[in-house]
């Protein structure tokens, strides 16, 4: 019975909040002055627009946001039923830095919230600004890369890692507006736009609505710089270009599987480098391998627009003799392979993506090509297989890809020594469970795996080798390996080896649309059946709710210290930018 009434109490208050009126930006959203963004009330029952006053700060909003906002007397939901009444401001900015107390009343309603608007110095900090994503990177993807490329000799790095030298720190949360576990795109909107937002959502507060592009927009860095500056604008990724990180740069939706409309967004926007993977939503669908539903060509489009076209490592090291303004790498239809599949074992799509160039030479393609505008540049490079490594478990690969993205992060120091208006940023946008905890040692005796891992004292130091000088292991497999593992985990046979024949596929699904262990990996000598614990609908392990670690250096770095919100993050760039400048706040 007392469960019963439990249960009851949590469903009426879930079904009160779901009733309230909701004011999007949020309560304590901050923004930048000047910056366009879409204003929006939801109501919870249809009423007279008459009926329905707004203030801001004592006055009618109209005055305080530049015009009035559209009266929706039955917002529709799913299968057209009525949410209740809206209004809605597309475009509305606020030009003065303050607190701004908004107010709604219909009605018996009422909803007041609370905003912090901004500005910026008056003179930008740096030229350039390079922000590097290493997604999923947690503590423990950097410890184990360390080990890996650099070794240890009586519990000290024989080396240091690029990033381990960044003078700034700070610790940032990554929890979305409806949840304390996040992904990338909420997360990455929020770095990119200085809104925090829900899981799933791009530079858009999420609405009630089932539409996924009506929902109420914010300024995402891109549309911030062509508004008020004449930078040169970057976007690097392992991944889908148009995947959640990425699109984050550009886009707008509340749902970040609408690939094809954001490959739409990015043509909007036109960064002058987009290098990623990610080219069948660049096709028009008659095209074999496109994911398109229209006869779109954005290939074409792009090269019309002045793009030079790469498609592989040997077209993007040749871009750099272009005269074009603008380049566009595509170097797969879908994401890129990591870095051990493509240099070292071959396996994953390598045989039909042969000559995928890796992060490294894309950092290095679009230094070179955004070096060349005189009023300097924003680049956005993310290490994305960190994260679709760590989500199957498959940590060396995940740790081979922090190592690369390090190396990226050299680059960018690089550039920084000889250019030191660079402000350098880098960071992760969510963490994973992972934790390293000794070594497994396959010398020790008898056939148990579980018993060759080695804790305490008797973890040892890992015997890999990097004879080459290429900052990678010689092998992937030495006798006594790092012993890594997640916090979080489906049910799966940990074989407490690396996956020399692909990457790891840890589940499948059973005829109730479960999943169950991958059956493939039952019979791997030593191999061991963990009982997950997560639920069954989780094929993968999933994010954690960990603060991730961001480093910095270079002009305006300062600004990240102590514990900050990825919705801060923003600030800083823009502050360093002076994006927010007051000659600025009234660009259009």
């Amino acid at each position: 019975m007392r469960t019963l009434l439990a249960a009851l109490v949590a469903t009426t208050i879930l079904a009160g909040a779901a009733q309230a009126t909701t004011v999007y930006p949020l309560s304590r959203a901050t923004i930048l002055a000047g910056s366009p963004f879409d204003f929006k009330i939801e109501l919870p029952g249809v009423v007279n627009a008459e009926d329905v006053k707004v203030t801001v700060n004592g006055e009618d909003y109209a005055a305080a946001l530049g015009s009035a906002a559209e009266f929706v007397a039955e917002e529709k939901g799913k299968e057209d039923k009525v949410l209740g009444s809206a209004l809605i401001l597309r475009g509305a900015r606020i030009l003065k830095a303050g607190s701004y107390k908004v107010d709604v009343t219909a009605g018996g309603e009422t909803k007041s919230v609370t905003w912090e608007v901004y500005e910026t110095t008056a003179q930008p900090k740096a030229k350039n600004v390079i922000f590097l994503l290493g997604d999923g990177l947690s503590v423990a993807h950097r410890t184990g890369a360390r080990i890996m490329s650099k070794g240890m000799t009586e519990g000290k790095s024989n080396g240091r890692l690029a990033m381990d030298d960044l003078d700034h720190m700070a610790f940032v949360g990554t929890s979305a507006t409806d949840a304390i576990a996040t992904d990338s795109a909420n997360t990455m909107s929020a770095y990119m736009t200085g809104h925090k937002t829900a899981v799933n959502a791009l530079g858009v507060y999420a609405d009630r609505t089932p539409a996924s592009l009506d929902d109420p927009k914010v300024e995402t860095i891109a549309e911030a710089l062509r508004r008020t500056t004449k930078k040169a604008i970057g976007v690097v990724s392992t991944a889908e270009i148009e995947d959640a990180t990425p699109a984050a740069v550009v886009a707008h939706t509340r749902k970040r599987a609408d690939k094809a409309d954001i490959v739409g967004m990015f043509y909007a926007v036109q960064p002058e480098v987009i290098l990623g993977g990610g080219s069948a939503y660049f096709l028009p669908q008659a095209t074999p391998g496109s994911k398109r539903k229209d006869d779109k060509d954005y290939i074409q489009l792009f090269k019309d627009a002045g793009y030079a076209l790469a498609t592989d490592r040997t077209e993007l090291e040749a871009s750099s003799g272009t005269n074009a303004a603008k380049l566009l790498g595509l170097f797969h239809t879908g994401n890129m392979d990591s870095i051990l599949d493509r240099n070292f074992l071959k396996k994953g799509t390598v045989s039909k993506f042969p000559n995928q160039p890796g992060l490294v030479d894309m950092t290095h393609a679009a230094l070179t090509q955004l070096s060349k505008n005189e009023d300097g540049f924003f680049l956005m490079v993310e290490g994305a297989t960190i994260d679709k490594m760590s989500h199957p478990m498959d940590w060396d690969r995940a740790l081979y890809e922090t190592i690369e993205f390090d190396k990226a992060v050299g680059v960018a120091r690089d550039f920084a020594a000889k250019n030191p208006d660079t402000l350098i940023v880098v960071t992760g946008d969510h963490t994973h469970g992972i934790s390293v905890i000794g070594t497994i040692d396959d010398e020790k005796p008898g056939t148990e795996m579980r018993q060759k891992v080695g804790i305490y004292a008797d973890a040892g130091f890992p015997n890999y080798e990097d004879k080459d000088g290429d900052g990678y292991p010689d092998k992937v497999d030495p006798t006594r390996r790092l012993a890594v593992f997640s916090s979080n985990f489906p049910d799966y046979y940990e074989t407490f080896r690396p996956k020399l024949d692909g990457p790891f596929e840890p589940t499948v699904q059973n005829e109730n649309k479960e999943y169950v262990a991958n059956p493939a990996y039952k019979d791997v000598p030593g191999a061991v059946l963990r009982e997950g614990n997560l639920p069954k609908s989780s094929e993968s392990a999933v994010h954690a709710v960990d603060d991730v670690v961001l480093q910095a250096s270079g002009p305006g770095s300062e600004g990240f210290k102590g514990y900050m919100e990825e919705s801060d993050i923003y600030r800083v760039l823009a502050d360093s930018l002076a994006l927010g400048s007051p000659d600025k706040i009234s660009a259009k």
